[in-house]
C-alpha cells in the first residue's frame, strides 16, 4: 500500500514537472502524460504490468464526467452566445459528417469491415475540450470572429454526440438494433439527457444560493456530487449522461452563485488531475513495441481526418454563415482528438459486441499524432492565417476571468492623529483610480453616503474601493513570525534587514492588524506579512 501511494505521488509530481517543461518547449501537456505512462508501463523502464481494459474504462469514464462538467462550467455563456449556433452545429452535424466520412474511408481505403470503420469514425468524431482549452489559455490565442468561444463550446459539447454514435454502432455489432431501436435510442439519449441536465442545474443552483455551503467548504464537494449524479441518473434510464453533465455544468456555471470564480478554479485543478489520470492510464495500457503495426493505418486516418473529413464538415456548416475562409481553415485545424476518443475506444475494447483492442491502438496513434502535430502547430497557424486579434482577450471566455468592473473594498480607520480628521472629502488627497464608497460612523457603524462636503471625524471608518487585482504576475504573500531573541526585535522597519524586492504590508500583533510604515517598531510575537515577487 505504501509503495503504491509513493508511486502515485511520484507520478503526479512527474506530471507537473512535465507540464512545466512542455509549456516551455511548446508541446501539448497531454503528450507528456502519455509518455510518462509509457515509461512506467510494461515496455517501459519500471515494467508496471497493466492490461485491465475493464478497470481502465471505469476509471476513465468517471474522469471524463469531471472533464465534461468543467467544459460547461468554465465557459462564459454571455461571450459564447453570438457563436453558439455555429458551435452546436459543429458539435452535432459536424460530428456526424466527420465520423461518417472517416468511417467510409476506413472501410473503402483501409479495407476494414464497415461497422469497424464506422466505429473508428464514431470514436474519433469528437474534439478534445481539455487540449483546446489548454492551448487557448497557455498560448493566449486571442482569436478573431469569436473563434475561441466557438471552439470551446464545440469541443466541450461534441462528446455526447460521439458517445451516442459509438453506442449505436456497438449495438449494431451485437445485432440488437432495428430502425425503431435507433430512433428510440436517439430520442431517449437526447430527451433524458437534456431533461436531467436542466433539472440538476436548477436544483443545484437553488441549493447553492439558499444554503451557505461556502462557509463550511462544502460547495466544491456538492458540485462534484451534482456532476456525478447528473451523469448517473440519465444513464440508468437510457439517457445520455455526458450530455446531461455538460448541460448541468454550463447552466450552473452561468448562474449567479456564491464564490463562483473559486469553484471554477477548483474544477480547473481537478480537471487537470483527471487529464493526467486518463492519459497516464492510456500510456500504461499501450505496448510501444506493438505500435509500428498500427502506425501506417493510423497515420492515414489522421491525414484524412485532418485534411479532408474535418475541413469538409466545417465548410458545409460554416459557409452558410459566411464565415471567412481563414476562420474555417483554423477551425478545421483545431479539431484535436484526445480524452473522449480514448475513453470511447476503451469502451469498445471491453464491449461484448466488439471486444478487440484494434480500434484502441488505432485511436491511440491518431490521438498521439493529433496532439503532436495539430496541438503544437495551432499557435503557428493562428498567426499565419492572421487570426490573432490583440484587442480580444481569450481569458474573457472563461468563467474565472475577472471582469474589468470588478472592485474590492478596504476599510481605513480614522484615528486621533490621522491627517484626514476634520477634513471634508473634497479636501483630502486621494489616490487616482480609487473611490470613497462609504463612511462608517459610531458604535453601530452607521453608513453615510459620501459627498464632497462630508466631514470626517475621529473614530470614523472610510470604505475605499479600487479595481480588483488578480495575481497573474507571480507576486506572493508570506508570513514571518518574530520569535523571542530575533535580531529584528526593537528595530524600525526601515532599519530591518529584509529580503530585496520585498515589503512588509501588514503586522499582526496581539490579534490586531496594523498597517506599518518605515517608523513602525518590530516587537516579539509580531507576524510580518511580506509581499515579494516570486
Amino acid at each position: 500500500m505504501n509503495l503504491f501511494l509513493l508511486l502515485g505521488a511520484i507520478v503526479l509530481i512527474a506530471c507537473m514537472i512535465g507540464s512545466k517543461i512542455s509549456s516551455r518547449i511548446g508541446v501539448p501537456t497531454l503528450l507528456i502524460f502519455i509518455a510518462l505512462g509509457m515509461v512506467f508501463g510494461s515496455d517501459g523502464i519500471l515494467k508496471i504490468e497493466f492490461e485491465d481494459y475493464s478497470m481502465a474504462e471505469k476509471i476513465c469514464s468517471a474522469a471524463l464526467i469531471v472533464i465534461m462538467f468543467y467544459g460547461g462550467f468554465g465557459t462564459k455563456w454571455s461571450v459564447a452566445r453570438p457563436v453558439a449556433g455555429k458551435s452546436i452545429l459543429l458539435s452535432t452535424l459536424g460530428v456526424l459528417f466527420t465520423a461518417g466520412l472517416t468511417g467510409l474511408f476506413c472501410h473503402y481505403v483501409l479495407k476494414m469491415e464497415l461497422l469497424t470503420g464506422l466505429l473508428v469514425g464514431a470514436v474519433l468524431g469528437s474534439t478534445d475540450a481539455a487540449s483546446v482549452f489548454s492551448i487557448l489559455r497557455s498560448k493566449r490565442l486571442n482569436l478573431k470572429y469569436g473563434t475561441a468561444s466557438m471552439l470551446e463550446i464545440e469541443s466541450g459539447s461534441n462528446d455526447p454526440c460521439a458517445y451516442m454514435l459509438t453506442i449505436i454502432i456497438l449495438s449494431a455489432m451485437s445485432g440488437d438494433l432495428s430502425s425503431g431501436g435507433i430512433l428510440y435510442s436517439i430520442f431517449a439519449q437526447l430527451a433524458y439527457g437534456i431533461g436531467a441536465g436542466v433539472l440538476f442545474a436548477f436544483l443545484g443552483g437553488q441549493v447553492l444560493r439558499k444554503i451557505h455551503l461556502s462557509e463550511d467548504g462544502f460547495q466544491s464537494i456538492f458540485l462534484v456530487s451534482i456532476a456525478l449524479a447528473s451523469y448517473a441518473l440519465p444513464s440508468l434510464i437510457g439517457g445520455n449522461g455526458y450530455l446531461s453533465t455538460y448541460i448541468t455544468g454550463i447552466m450552473l456555471g452561468n448562474q449567479e452563485i456564491p464564490k463562483k470564480r473559486e469553484l471554477v478554479n477548483f474544477f480547473d485543478a481537478f480537471n487537470s488531475m483527471m487529464q493526467m489520470l486518463i492519459f497516464f492510464l492510456l500510456g500504461l495500457l499501450v505496448f510501444p513495441s506493438q505500435l509500428p503495426d498500427f502506425f501506417l493505418p493510423a497515420l492515414l486516418v489522421t491525414l484524412f481526418l485532418t485534411l479532408i473529413a474535418r475541413p469538409v464538415a466545417v465548410a458545409l456548416l460554416l459557409t452558410p454563415f459566411r464565415a471567412p475562409l481563414r476562420q474555417q481553415l483554423l477551425v478545421s485545424w483545431a479539431g484535436l482528438r484526445g480524452a473522449a476518443s480514448i475513453v470511447f475506444s476503451i469502451m469498445a475494447a471491453v464491449s461484448p459486441s466488439y471486444g478487440d483492442d484494434y480500434v484502441f491502438h488505432i485511436v491511440f496513434c491518431v490521438v498521439l499524432l493529433s496532439l503532436l502535430c495539430q496541438g503544437t502547430l495551432l499557435p503557428f497557424f493562428s498567426r499565419k492565417l492572421n487570426m490573432i486579434d490583440n484587442q480580444e482577450n481569450v481569458l474573457k471566455t472563461f468563467n474565472n476571468y475577472s471582469e474589468e468592473t470588478s472592485i474590492q473594498f478596504i476599510r481605513l480607520e480614522i484615528g486621533h492623529n490621522h491627517p484626514w480628521v476634520n477634513q471634508t472629502l473634497k479636501e483630502i488627497p486621494t489616490i487616482p483610480g480609487t473611490l470613497i464608497a462609504a463612511v462608517l460612523r459610531g458604535d453601530e457603524d452607521q453608513a453615510i453616503i459620501p459627498k464632497g462636503d462630508t466631514l470626517l471625524r475621529e473614530g470614523d471608518s472610510v470604505i475605499i474601493g479600487a479595481k480588483e487585482y488578480q495575481d497573474k504576475d507571480g507576486i506572493e504573500l508570506t508570513e514571518k513570525l518574530v520569535e523571542p531573541g530575533s535580531r529584528l526585535i526593537g528595530k524600525k522597519l526601515k532599519e530591518a534587514d529584509m529580503k530585496k524586492d520585498s515589503l512588509v504590508v501588514l503586522i499582526s500583533r496581539n490579534h490586531t492588524d496594523l498597517i506599518p510604515d518605515g517608523d513602525t517598531t518590530i516587537e516579539a510575537g509580531d507576524t510580518l506579512v511580506i509581499y515579494s515577487a516570486s
